[in-house]
């Protein structure tokens, strides 16, 4: 068990402690409603929810950029809705769309309760793809700012998990060894595989249902996590 060398916890942020999905689909609510836009929300969310996963790993491939993932991902969406919307409202939507984003805050079960059990132990991190602008309001309205030390962004770093230098430069933002640090996070390519590559441990928190693998401890309530440090 790696639980008596750890010193440090690094933890994604969407889709690991924040509820991504949900506080999406509220974002999505208000800002639909907000422009008349009459779709369904469900029907919307059905559509929307794969392309943007499939556009985040563009983008974490470095095959698009920011300003490509946040308009392309509601164009097609609205494509294959067939509902024509202008350009000018689809840039719209995705500037009020990272705009209200983190005025949601609703966490998974027993996040707050995992930070509190882990807080007085180790030293604790964030490594996110996130834009950093949106990332710290996340942290800061769901008041778990406090619980980490080092924020650590792609924006940052100049790449992205699960590029090893965005690890490296974790690890040497929290002054600790890969041998010393475990990383809990929902991405088995970007957070896993990554953090496995420069020598961390790992935990892989399954929030989109992947199938069981070999590469390290599987969780599936962040409760989970106290059973291991």
């Amino acid at each position: 068990m790696f639980k008596e060398r750890i010193s440090d916890v690094f933890f994604d942020l969407d889709h690991t402690l924040w509820d991504f999905e949900r506080n999406s689909a509220l974002t999505f609510e208000r800002i639909l409603n907000a422009h008349k836009i009459e779709v369904d929300l469900d029907d919307f969310l059905k559509v929307y929810i794969p392309i943007n996963l499939a556009f985040w790993k563009l983008y974490r491939e470095d095959k698009i950029t920011k300003t490509q993932l946040r308009y392309q991902r509601l164009k097609i969406v609205f494509d294959e809705l067939k509902y024509r919307v202008s350009d000018d409202v689809i840039n719209q939507l995705a500037v009020d769309y990272i705009k209200y984003l983190s005025s949601y805050n609703h966490l998974y079960p027993n996040a707050i309760e995992v930070l509190d059990y882990l807080k007085p132990k180790y030293k604790l991190h964030i490594i996110t793809n996130g834009f950093e602008e949106v990332q710290e309001r996340k942290l800061m309205n769901a008041k778990i700012r406090d619980y980490f030390d080092q924020i650590v962004n792609s924006e940052m770093a100049g790449v992205k998990k699960p590029n090893p230098l965005i690890f490296e430069l974790a690890l040497r933002r929290a002054n600790t060894t890969s041998d010393s640090a475990i990383m809990i996070g929902d991405s088995l390519e970007a957070d896993i595989l990554g953090a496995k590559a420069v020598g961390f441990h790992a935990i892989h928190f399954n929030a989109h249902n992947e199938p069981d693998h070999e590469f390290c401890h599987m969780i599936h309530d962040l409760s989970e996590i106290k059973s291991f440090l």
